[in-house]
């Protein structure tokens, strides 16, 4: 299980501390959530961030855009140095456009899906996408708590990537912690996106260390 933590329960006056500690602990990905305030009632980074970010770190830069039209903004994120784009499905009426879009700027394309939306929105694309977000809460906020019901969808994604022979991975967004991710891991999940339960703690390395003892 590869580790994402986000930077949206990060302390922001001191965010490059706050992903070195997380670089060191053997993460693999950053999660950068980018909120609009229309898609979901937030507003985070944008892709000057992205680009501050880029010359801290070798992680993979996971980048949640959580707004309106993405199809208008994934050219800059690509330029800032995103190494994987995540756009939602019920963001855009041109998904299978955007992601080729996002595919053809040499970046990793990622659908999100929110939880009440249905799988079947996203199965004409799945075999494009490099990675699947199943969203286990409803998206805008960190510090929720998991949506029990979800384990059930990450069950079902998991039987069509193996019937179908796909290679993406699927990550887990929202109230992610050492007992969830087990859950999450045993349904077929691959990636895991933690963010309160890592850095609303005084140890960060020690939260990532119990995520990782725990999908051992």
């Amino acid at each position: 299980m590869k580790l994402s933590p986000s930077i949206l329960s990060a302390n922001f006056a001191n965010l490059e501390k706050d992903i070195k500690v997380v670089d060191q602990a053997g993460a693999e990905y950053l999660h950068i959530d980018i909120m609009d305030g229309h898609f979901v009632p937030n507003l985070t980074f944008g892709a000057n961030v992205v680009e501050a970010i880029r010359p801290l770190t070798k992680m993979v830069l996971d980048c949640h855009l959580m707004v309106e039209n993405p199809e208008t903004y994934i050219e800059e994120f690509a330029k800032a140095g995103a190494d994987i784009i995540g756009v939602h499905v019920e963001a855009t009426a041109h998904i299978f456009g955007v992601i080729q879009q996002i595919k053809k700027l040499g970046v990793k394309a990622e659908v999100v899906i929110n939880p009440g939306t249905s799988l079947e929105t996203i199965k004409q694309v799945l075999p494009l996408v490099d990675q699947v977000l199943i969203m286990t809460v409803n998206p805008g906020f960190g510090g929720q708590s998991f949506i029990p019901e979800m384990k059930r969808k990450i069950d079902q994604l998991d039987r069509i990537k193996q019937v179908q022979n796909y290679d993406f991975d699927i990550e887990v967004d929202g109230g992610i912690n050492d007992q969830t991710i087990k859950e999450c891991l045993e349904s077929g999940a691959t990636v895991a996106v933690a963010g309160s339960y890592i850095y609303n703690s005084d140890n960060p390395t020690e939260q990532i260390n119990k995520l990782r003892e725990s999908t051992k």
